[in-house]
């Protein structure tokens, strides 16, 4: 508290503390229990981004096998055909070195790209679900006469009557049947756009922005 003149500050705080006790008084905790875990795994939209991203993730694994098969063939290419030059200089095998260096490294640039983007779905996905779900477990929670809702994974022993992720789930199935697993692609920063596009571009925007 600042110093004020001490008369008047001791009158002010005699007055004052009746009502901040009052306001500092806690009721007691009301709580309702939703196993997140469970509706993550068993949401209608959830099951269904799950098999979509299964599927991506299938893609991007066939993909890495195309990608690789040819680069290790020629690797091993090129070891047989070294060891058969005996360490002798071989201007032909340097230059399929040096392209087989690039076929790689375009590989797990490309490779890198498709993981980064399928990470970036799997936030998306999660991002879409909690976006509904945590607005459905505050109304059922006050529907329920609760104060505080807790996840079923940070508690050692709950009350079954206490539970309402049945309800949490149903309603969420209800408002949220699927989501996109496809994250919008992030747009490039205007500084790192071509000089010359930038005029255009602030020509099409949208007024008031």
């Amino acid at each position: 508290m600042k110093k004020f003149a001490f008369g008047s500050a001791a009158a002010a705080l005699a007055i004052a503390l009746p009502a901040a006790a009052s306001a500092q008084q806690i009721p007691g905790a009301v709580i309702a229990v939703v196993d997140t875990d469970r509706i993550y795994q068993e949401c209608t939209a959830c099951r269904g981004a799950q098999q979509q991203l299964q599927g991506q993730l299938q893609q991007i694994q066939q993909r890495a096998q195309q990608l690789g098969q040819p680069i290790q063939a020629e690797l091993q290419s090129l070891q047989d055909a070294a060891r058969a030059a005996q360490g002798q200089p071989n201007a032909q095998l340097e230059q399929r070195a040096q392209a087989l260096q690039v076929q790689q490294e375009s590989a797990q640039r490309e490779l890198a790209g498709r993981e980064q983007q399928f990470r970036a779905n799997q936030a998306f996905v999660l991002e879409q679900i909690n976006q509904r779900l945590w607005p459905i477990v505050t109304q059922i929670m006050q529907q329920r006469g609760a104060n505080m809702a807790v996840d079923r994974g940070a508690t050692l022993a709950i009350n079954p009557a206490v539970d309402v992720t049945d309800q949490v789930l149903a309603a969420l199935n209800q408002q949220l049947p699927s989501v996109n697993v496809n994250a919008p692609a992030q747009q490039q920063p205007a500084a790192q756009q071509p000089a010359q596009q930038q005029p255009a571009q602030q020509q099409r925007r949208p007024q008031g922005r």
